[in-house]
Order: structure tokens, then C-alpha cells, then sequence
């Protein structure tokens, strides 16, 4: 039987160069993430940098009193454990899976030791890399913030289902109401009147804790500029890998 699973899944993992893929890929491990699993705590230490595959993690900001916010969604496009190479060591938030799926995790020491390589072809790869990556998901945490503070519940919704539909390989979530607005940090009956004003559009079906998405188009043109402006950033961070890998390494042959 085929492996349906592959590290290069993750777009990060893909764009690398095939010599520095080669010595990452010695120390990639295949886990699952169930939903709710906890990946880290915050203030806790990082043991593992994981890069999602098919799931999909929610970084979250939790309250005094307990109450969740999500600041950032990582999938496909990214990794867990950005403070590892970013000198902090820990982080002041929560990361947990609320999309159920599978990542590829690596030992903190492994992520540095390649982070810091220096010397011959491979000097800098992942190093770049994962800073670009960072760019965009600040992007991403700062235009959070601001579409909370300032765009209706209608077009906070668009742009979760779009942020999230662009870190799965299929366009149906499996996810409920509650959550949703859990991680929005909006009353549920606000998602229960938008997720009802798109069905009626027909953009969307949701049925029994799954939303199909029907009309990815229609969506895009309710979403307002935040999902727009945080689209772009990530798509012209990922051309420049493209670029740089074509152009000075090796074509990419990855398995595995």
C-alpha cells in the first residue's frame, strides 16, 4: 500500500532545497493530531517544532478568565514553534489542533542545528525560510487583530473559513458553531446568523458540525481586506521560495 503521507505536504518542507531537505528529513517523525490536542502551553519550553501536513493548529490567546482567542491559524503553509528559532525560547500563548489531521514533527535541537548551518550550498536555506515564513504570520497575528476589532461578524467568518480552506486539501471543514466562535471570540448566536445567511447564499453548507464550501468565489467577495491582504503576503512569500529554489538549487526530488 502507498503512503498517503508525505513531508512534502507541507509547503515549508517542499521548498526546501533538496541537500538541506535530506538532512531534515533523517529526523522527521509522522505523528497525528487528534482534536484538542495541546502542542505547547504558554510560557512552557518547546521540545518539537511540528509542520502540519492535513491538520490544522490555532495559536490562542487565553484570557485572565479563561476565554480563547485565536491570533493565528497555522496549517500546511507553515510550522509550530516559531520562538525556537526566533531567540524567545517560549511563548505567551496556547497552541492547539482544531483541525484534526497529521503534522511532521522535529526534535528543537535537530530545527537548530539546521537552522544554523553555515558553509557550501546549504549555508542559509532554512535559515531564510523560516523567516519569511515569519513575516507572513505576523501579517497574519496583526490583520487577526484588526479584523476583530473592526469588520463584522459576516466578514470575520469569511475570512476564517478562506484562512482555513487555504490549509486543507479539501473544502470541507469539519468544525461547529461553537468552536468557530470560540475562536473569533464572538457570541455564537453571531456565527449561527452569518453561517445561515451563507448557506441561504449558497456559498456554503453546514450540516451537523461540517461546513462544505460551495461557492469559494462567493466567499472571497464577502471576505473583507484582511483575508485579502494576508492572502497575498503568504503567495508572495511562497513565489519568492519558488524563485530561489529554482534558481539556485537542484530540482526538489523528495519522498517520503
Amino acid at each position: 500500500m502507498i503512503d498517503p503521507h508525505n513531508s512534502w505536504q507541507n509547503h515549508l518542507l517542499d521548498s526546501l532545497p533538496t541537500p538541506e531537505y535530506t538532512g531534515l528529513s533523517l529526523h522527521l517523525e509522522l505523528v497525528a493530531l487528534p482534536l484538542g490536542k495541546v502542542l505547547y502551553e504558554p510560557g512552557s519550553e518547546l521540545r518539537y517544532a511540528y509542520f502540519p501536513t492535513t491538520s490544522i493548529v490555532s495559536l490562542l490567546y487565553v484570557m485572565e478568565n479563561g476565554a480563547p482567542a485565536e491570533i493565528a491559524m497555522v496549517g500546511n503553509d507553515g510550522i509550530i514553534g516559531v520562538s525556537l528559532f526566533m531567540g524567545g525560547g517560549t511563548m505567551p500563548h496556547r497552541a492547539v489542533v482544531r483541525n484534526v489531521g497529521y503534522a511532521y514533527r522535529l526534535r528543537a535541537h535537530y530545527l537548530m542545528q539546521e537552522f544554523s548551518r553555515s558553509g557550501g550550498r546549504r549555508k542559509g536555506a532554512l535559515h531564510d525560510l523560516l523567516l519569511r515564513y515569519t513575516q507572513g504570520l505576523i501579517t497574519q497575528i496583526a490583520l487577526t487583530s484588526a479584523c476583530n476589532r473592526h469588520h463584522f461578524v459576516d466578514q470575520q467568518l469569511c475570512r476564517w473559513l478562506l484562512l482555513s480552506l487555504d490549509r486543507l486539501p479539501s473544502n470541507e471543514l469539519i468544525v461547529t458553531q461553537e468552536l468557530i466562535a470560540n475562536m473569533l471570540g464572538v457570541r455564537r448566536e453571531g456565527i449561527t446568523e452569518a453561517a445561515r445567511k451563507l448557506q441561504q447564499a449558497e456559498l456554503i453548507d453546514y450540516r451537523r458540525g461540517r461546513i462544505m464550501v460551495l461557492n469559494r468565489l462567493g466567499l472571497e467577495s464577502r471576505a473583507c481586506e484582511c483575508y485579502h491582504v494576508v492572502k497575498t503576503e503568504f503567495d508572495r512569500l511562497h513565489r519568492h521560495r519558488q524563485q530561489t529554489s529554482l534558481t539556485s538549487y537542484m530540482p526538489l526530488q523528495k519522498n517520503g
